[in-house]
């Protein structure tokens, strides 16, 4: 039993800098732009889960775009899979999406996306 308690500290000390290292900014020295309500779904690439807040897509010529669900979303969460309703080809504010987490077969509640913030990388004078 002594050796267990010796264990569990070692392994939360191992995470801890694991996690600081894996979390860095995506839009580190980018300009954010005037928010967006849809975003064209042939620009841009995946979902990308950064938090309970934030997801990330990734467009055309290194612009980013930030969006947080409107409302709490619970299961909004690093490592999870976005499953997203696309109408028209694009991605707007108000659409839905489900998140699930790898190796589950049953998806959560369903969320709304907010508005679309792109961010670019300052133009060079």
């Amino acid at each position: 039993m002594t050796r267990a308690l010796w264990i569990l500290p070692a392994a939360v000390l191992l995470a801890a800098p694991l996690t600081a290292r894996t979390q860095r900014d995506p839009f580190a020295g980018r300009v954010a732009g005037t928010p967006q309500q849809c975003i064209p779904v042939s620009q841009t690439q995946g979902g990308t889960v950064i938090d309970q807040n934030t997801i990330v897509y990734e467009g055309l010529g290194g612009r980013k775009y930030r969006v947080s669900p409107i409302g709490p979303c619970p299961f909004l969460r690093p490592m999870t899979i976005l499953i997203t309703q696309i109408y028209g080809g694009q991605l707007c504010r108000n659409d839905r999406f489900q998140t699930i987490e790898p190796g589950m077969t049953i998806p959560s509640a369903y969320c709304r996306f907010g508005e679309f913030v792109p961010y670019s990388k300052p133009k060079k004078q």
